[in-house]
């Protein structure tokens, strides 16, 4: 954690810039874009920090980064209205990176019966208020974002203790992710949030940070993982205790067998010798 805090400096320095000067959403400007995009961009280089080639071992690295990437791809089309379902693309495809960063194991049914059942709700309440791209991707896009949160908080296995701090901000980073675009979507398509702009930044600046900080201890997981499995590959070609029980039972009554076997060979040469001995002797 001591070597987290120094990179994530730029991070708060630039989310604080923006509330400082927090120009409204209504005013569009490539100043305004900037400023919304620096904390972005400040989460890209701390991902770059800790570490990336093209290994497999950076593979969940490299889907976090790229997801960043779209995501201030869409920052900056967002500040634009015009630009709306270009900014609703880039980030479909940033959750889609997201979604294939944190996997589907564990499956965990009963989070997809939540998540799934709240995605229904808020499809329901925003298709009326959209019309024309937007009434087809808006439902599409709020498929793709619930099950993002669904794989975050599955990742979480707090019952069983096969968690990390790391697993559990991309678990909270996914439920704020969809609370700030559940911001924007009501705030749009159903009715007007008071103070909208300020909730919907505050936890989409903190559901990246949540995400970005699962990077951390990516490597060192993905190598326990491999380890694992090759002990597992190796326990599968070891024989169990009751195995090797049940072979040395195989054994011994196979010699049993063997020696009862060579006991009535014995019995029955020495009877045949005894007859041919008497028959000779008449």
């Amino acid at each position: 954690l001591k070597s987290v805090g120094p990179k994530l400096v730029p991070f708060f320095k630039t989310v604080a810039i923006y509330f400082v000067l927090f120009i409204p959403s209504d005013q569009p400007s490539i100043f305004a874009m900037v400023i919304k995009c620096l904390p972005g961009l400040s989460l890209i280089a701390f991902v770059l920090l800790h570490g990336m080639s093209l290994g497999e071992e950076y593979a969940y690295s490299r889907r976090i980064l790229l997801g960043l990437i779209f995501s201030v791809l869409g920052d900056a089309l967002l500040i634009w209205e015009d630009f709306f379902i270009h900014g609703l693309g880039s980030f479909l495809i940033s959750q889609i990176l997201y979604i294939s960063a944190f996997g589907f194991r564990p499956f965990n049914i009963y989070v997809a019966t939540v998540v799934y059942s709240l995605t229904a709700l808020g499809i329901y309440l925003l298709l009326p208020g959209t019309s024309g791209l937007v009434s087809f991707g808006m439902p599409v896009y709020v498929f793709l974002l619930m099950t993002m949160v669904w794989r975050a908080v599955a990742r979480v296995q707090l019952f069983e203790e096969l968690w990390t701090w790391t697993k559990l901000c991309s678990c909270v980073g996914g439920i704020l992710f969809a609370v700030s675009d559940a911001g924007i979507g009501f705030n749009a398509f159903y009715c007007l949030i008071p103070h909208s702009q300020a909730i919907i930044m505050v936890s989409y600046y903190a559901a990246q940070l949540g995400i970005s900080l699962s990077v951390v201890d990516s490597k060192a997981s993905y190598l326990d993982s491999v380890r694992d499995n090759k002990i597992k590959k190796v326990q599968q070609y070891m024989p169990s205790d009751s195995e090797d029980e049940s072979f040395m039972d195989k054994r011994v009554t196979s010699s049993c067998y063997s020696r009862a076997s060579l006991c009535d060979s014995t019995n029955l040469l020495s009877h045949r010798q005894q007859a041919h001995s008497l028959s000779s002797m008449q």
